[in-house]
């Protein structure tokens, strides 16, 4: 029996369909757009579905995208109340480390199909190979420090990335959104489209990848995200430690302040 059948109904957050090696993984809570953390079983779900499609070698792309007018524009209202104890800290810390790391041990390369606003941990879809979107489309690290928190989950590390030091640094500390024109001419997304293009051209892409030599194919994508993989081996963790003393402030100020962020 294939691995896929194994997980293709796993996964509460993700909904899957694969056709000639091709995987398309849509993200969604309830069958609408997708909240970061709406799954109170395991937090996200995310980290293990990456692994799934990780250790699948029938997987020969990978499409990510989204459900409704969002990829992500909003956080479960449960979540915050997990971030000020170490104990909740510890889950998450183990969570995020695995939801960036799997996502990088996937060998099938990746297209992300931005279907709307990435605003929470836009970083994820962005650290695909090839990163389309939709003309409704936007990204903003939207949780982190507008909300009196520290971007040490992977924005810290991404953003800087992709838009410079000088850039990467003004995005974080002003909440700046971008849309999907601006992320273009910034070179965070290849292509922008309407919506009901988005998908068919990432069909188009991957099965364009697909028809390569198998080896080709994966060790390609082995060899381009060599750095990126080693950028978060050495500096995400010590990142994540400083976002969870953050959080620890953040929850007493929130308190002292009746639920407002620091100023």
């Amino acid at each position: 029996m294939s691995k896929y059948q194994d997980y293709k109904d796993r996964y509460r957050a993700v909904h899957f369909e694969r056709r000639d090696g091709i995987l398309e993984m849509r993200l969604h809570t309830d069958g609408k757009s997708l909240l970061f953390g709406s799954d109170d079983a395991d937090d996200y779900q995310l980290y293990d579905a990456f692994m799934d499609v990780a250790n699948d070698p029938d997987n020969r792309v990978v499409i990510l995208t989204g459900t409704g007018d969002d990829f992500c524009r909003d956080i479960h209202p449960d979540l915050p109340g997990r971030h000020g104890d170490p104990l909740g800290w510890d889950a998450i810390y183990r969570n995020r480390r695995r939801l960036i790391l799997n996502f990088l041990d996937i060998e099938a390369p990746i297209i992300a199909a931005v279907n709307g606003p990435a605003l929470i941990h836009a970083e994820v879809p962005c650290l695909s190979d090839i990163v389309l979107a939709s003309e409704n489309a936007a990204f903003q690290d939207k949780i982190h420090f507008p909300e009196g928190g520290t971007p040490g989950d992977g924005a810290h590390l991404f953003w800087p990335l992709v838009l410079g030091p000088t850039r990467g640094r003004y995005f974080i500390y002003t909440g700046q959104q971008l849309s999907a024109t601006e992320a273009l001419a910034l070179g965070v997304v290849n292509e922008v489209l309407p919506r009901d293009k988005l998908l068919p051209r990432a069909w188009e892409l991957a099965e364009m990848i697909a028809a390569r030599p198998y080896l080709s194919v994966r060790y390609t994508r082995a060899v381009l995200n060599l750095p990126i993989r080693q950028l978060f081996q050495e500096h995400h963790g010590y990142g994540l430690a400083l976002e969870g003393l953050a959080a620890v402030q953040l929850k007493g100020w929130r308190m002292y302040m009746g639920g407002k962020a620091p100023e």
